[in-house]
This record gives C-alpha cells, structure tokens and sequence, in this order.
C-alpha cells in the first residue's frame, strides 16, 4: 500500500520561466497566477514568467512566486480528480513553503497566502540592514558539529543553526563576521565546503526577531481552518492540525530552525509515507529526500509534462 505525502519548496527554488508553461497548457494553473497578481495589486507572474532575475530574487517577490507555482500544480491536479485531502497523508514545506503546504490543505486560501508571504518577505528583508547578516552552507560536517561550531564562532554576536537540510548538509545563519568565523572553522574541523549563500537577509536566525513580531501580527488577522491532512511543522518535525498552534509555530519558524531532515525522517518512519512528491518549481527536496532516505521514492511535479506523468502513472 502507497502512501504518499506532497512537499512545498523553499527558497532558492525560484527561476525566471517558472509557471509559465503550467500557465499555457491548463486554465485552472492561469486562475490562479491571476489571482495572485490581484491579491498582491502587482504582475508578479509577469515577473515568473520573464524575469529580470534580480527582481525575482527579492524575497518579497521569491515568496509568493513559489507558493504560486506550487498551488498551480495543487489546482490542475484537482480539476483532474487528484485530491490533498484523498491522495496525500500529510504535507509539509520547506521554510515559505510550509505556507504553500497549508495553502493546498486548506488552512489559508490563495489570497491571504499570497499577502501573508509578501508580509513575510518584505519583513525578513527588513529586519536586518544590507551587509550585516549572511548566511552559509556547510557541507560534509554532522548537524552536532556545526552547532558546536555556530556556538565557538558566535563570540557574542548571532550565528545560529538555520536549517538541517540533510545529512552533511546544514545552513547557518547571522552576523556576517561571525558567519565568516564559522565558516574557516568548518574548514578546519573538515567540511568539505563552506560556502556563503546569495541571499538578500539571514533567514531563520534571532536576527529575525523583527519579522517574528510582523508575521504575529499578520496571522493573528487572518481566517485559518484545521488542514484537511496535518502539516509537518518546519520547528517541531511532527504534524499538527490545530490552527492556534499553526499559527504560533509559523511565528517561531521565523526565527527558529528548518528541521528538513527530521521531518523528511519523521514522515518515512513514523508517518509511514513511502512517496513523496515536491510540488512545485524545482528539484532541491527531491535530491534531498534521496539523501535522507535513500529507500524512499521521491520525484518533483512541476511542470506540465511532470503533470502529465504523474496522473498516467496514478492510472
């Protein structure tokens, strides 16, 4: 017996062109980049569609996009019998994209998932000034190891652990001199690499502590429903319906780390999934998902043609 579950990509995912051949071959993928562009009073799909790339990297931007095309792919498979609620045992997103997971379970609709996004962009942009955050990659190193690292490179200033992508695979995330320290000390202590990140702010970190306070402001105004299936929670890596505690645990994802491998873990082990589907632009959860558990089928649904396969082999 199958049992699938459907992830949501974070950011990072994003590329100009995304959505747009989604948008040519199916209506229901076109409604709803239309009604994110109206949510928002903005072309954002224009901006999917052709870019400039610089444009589509802003956070206020990048946000919203990947839930868009994401959702797209959620609304063509239902117009074709393909159901979260029937096909999916939970859902979960990475960062940003556990937004789209609660958007295609019901929590949030399209609107308010669209302006809740560039909320949360704009914020996280906002929160720290340009030139003092960054972030970096950590390759090759165990997760103890970097935050053992994170802490001897602090020195008093922010690093924190930002997100546990997979096994070897940990992001960190604060000051930019004490990123860079943590970085040459990750060198020393063996990594394999350590790269800083093309990111515009450093995301999920205590730096973030001024977006926190937006997005509580933001949830507390908008209408959530329990999720048709649970959501795995970025900051728990275990699911949850009920909506007060979503909403509290999107405020602390803010701030808090992305537990990808324990959730992907959780989802294979506990959760009993044995597929799991990305939906949505790009590949990144999908080559994770092999990494963490190299038993489990995963494959991405986000185009057109992914589409097409993905219903042919659901007969």
């Amino acid at each position: 017996m199958t049992q699938p579950a459907f992830t949501f990509p974070g950011q990072g995912s994003q590329a100009v062109g995304m959505g747009r051949d989604l948008a040519a071959a199916f209506p229901e993928a076109r409604a709803v980049f239309e009604e994110v562009d109206d949510a928002l009073g903005a072309g954002l799909s224009k901006i999917m569609f052709e870019g400039p790339d610089d444009a589509l990297r802003l956070t206020k931007n990048a946000q919203p996009a990947l839930m868009a095309a994401s959702i797209a792919v959620i609304r063509v498979l239902e117009s074709r019998g393909v159901s979260v609620a029937e096909e999916a045992s939970y859902v979960a997103g990475h960062s940003l994209g556990e937004y789209s997971a609660l958007c295609a379970a019901g929590t949030f609709s399209l609107a308010d998932t669209a302006r809740l996004l560039q909320i949360r962009g704009r914020a996280m942009q906002q929160a720290v000034p340009v030139g003092q955050g960054a972030m970096a990659a950590i390759l090759g190193l165990e997760m103890d190891a970097v935050k053992e690292i994170a802490a001897t490179a602090a020195q008093g200033a922010v690093c924190d652990v930002a997100n546990d992508n997979s096994p070897g695979q940990v992001v960190i995330s604060g000051e930019v001199a004490a990123i860079e320290r943590a970085m040459e000390l990750a060198r020393e202590r063996g990594a394999k690499r350590a790269l800083p990140l093309p990111v515009s702010a450093p995301f999920h970190c205590a730096l973030m502590a001024p977006a926190a306070e937006a997005m509580q402001t933001a949830l507390a105004e908008v209408e959530m429903k329990a999720p048709v299936v649970p959501v795995v929670s970025n900051v728990l890596a275990a699911p949850i319906t009920d909506p007060d505690e979503i909403r509290r645990r999107l405020v602390e994802q803010v701030t808090g780390m992305v537990r990808w491998t324990e959730s992907v873990s959780w989802l294979t082990g506990a959760g009993g999934v044995t597929e799991l589907y990305e939906l949505g632009t790009g590949k990144v959860l999908t080559g994770l998902a092999k990494r963490i558990n190299k038993d489990v089928s995963a494959q991405s649904v986000g185009t057109a043609d992914d589409i097409e396969a993905f219903l042919a082999a659901r007969g």
